[in-house]
């Protein structure tokens, strides 16, 4: 098996602490930012960062779909903040890193899993970080938008 990456960033214009703060919100801002191919959201323990899981169901492409359930964990080290979210169901984690950045944070979201094999794996490794890029720029998006409210 090979891993599969899609990874996005970009510059927020809000304060370091506002972005991690959002980002680990799982009970109010998470919710409200997530893109139409993400359903079914619920908050099944904790809300605010460490020790959150949540679950969700991710329609990545017409035929791939996924019920998907995070165990969060956080931390911070010199000159950056992370958060990652484990899923249970599988082999995908996906890892927001934010920094200090001219005109605010710079937030990486990168999301990893172990792909098939064969033909089918190549298939994946291919086509499936371009279709998830798109997925991450819309949540990245309307994060900004949310910190811009």
């Amino acid at each position: 098996m090979a891993r599969v990456t899609a990874t996005n960033t970009t510059v927020i214009e809000a304060p370091v602490e506002a972005v991690t703060a959002a980002i680990a919100d799982y009970a109010g801002v998470r919710p409200r930012i997530q893109p139409e191919q993400f359903s079914a959201y619920r908050l099944i323990e904790g809300g605010q960062g460490e020790g959150t899981v949540a679950a969700w169901h991710l329609q990545a492409t017409k035929k791939r779909s996924r019920d998907v359930k995070v165990s969060v964990t956080v931390e911070q080290a010199s000159g950056h903040w992370s958060l990652v979210e484990k899923d249970a169901n599988s082999t995908m984690a996906t890892t927001y890193t934010v920094r200090e950045a001219t005109g605010g944070s710079l937030v990486e979201m990168t999301t990893s899993w172990e792909g098939a094999t064969g033909v089918g794996g190549f298939f994946e490794r291919t086509f499936a970080p371009g279709g998830l890029k798109k997925i991450q720029h819309e949540l990245l998006s309307n994060l900004a938008a949310d910190l811009k409210a």
